[in-house]
């Protein structure tokens, strides 16, 4: 029964990693944090993980993924790989998947990889297409410095070349 030196008697039992890698395993529970009902957050929330929010905050929130109650209110910018909008947000989302209920009501643009809205879902903004609405990925022209001009003269602006079609509105923009 409390013998350390036997395992037979524990069957299915599995032994704690004892390495300091434990601490960084607890960092990535699947256990969502739960902002209940009655709470009221001024100020920003950033997790790696996930938050059902059913209170208000008034703040930018950064987060794996978040789902806003039909209670809730959340005014300021929200960043998630995952958002599940029920109640009302006052301010931009970026996401890679976003999902208005029914429920939702949203006053503020969205940048979105793939977006759904349930009938009855209320939105008043932009909504902007991105195949990298978190900007994870720097495109090459960003990540390289500006060239010098040459030692003659002054730099002349290079012509525009390509012009991107937006399907959402059918207008033509400049790249």
């Amino acid at each position: 029964m409390f013998n350390k030196g036997n395992d037979s008697n524990r069957k299915g039992a599995t032994k704690a990693p004892l390495s300091s890698g434990a601490s960084k395993n607890m960092t990535r529970n699947t256990t969502p944090s739960i902002l209940s009902g009655d709470l009221a957050i001024t100020g920003s929330i950033k997790t790696q993980g996930e938050i059902q929010l059913d209170g208000s905050v008034e703040g930018d929130i950064r987060a794996q993924s978040l789902t806003i109650g039909e209670k809730s209110v959340v005014k300021g910018e929200i960043h998630a790989e995952q958002i599940t909008v029920r109640g009302k947000v006052i301010g931009k989302l970026r996401a890679r998947q976003i999902q208005l209920s029914s429920t939702a009501h949203v006053e503020g643009d969205i940048v979105h990889s793939t977006l759904s809205m349930e009938n009855g879902a209320y939105f008043e903004g932009q909504c902007h297409h991105d195949n990298d609405p978190l900007g994870s990925r720097k495109a090459p022209a960003q990540q390289q410095a500006p060239a010098a001009p040459p030692a003659g003269g002054s730099a002349k602006p290079a012509p525009v070349s390509g012009v991107r079609a937006d399907a959402a509105f059918g207008t033509k923009k400049p790249q």
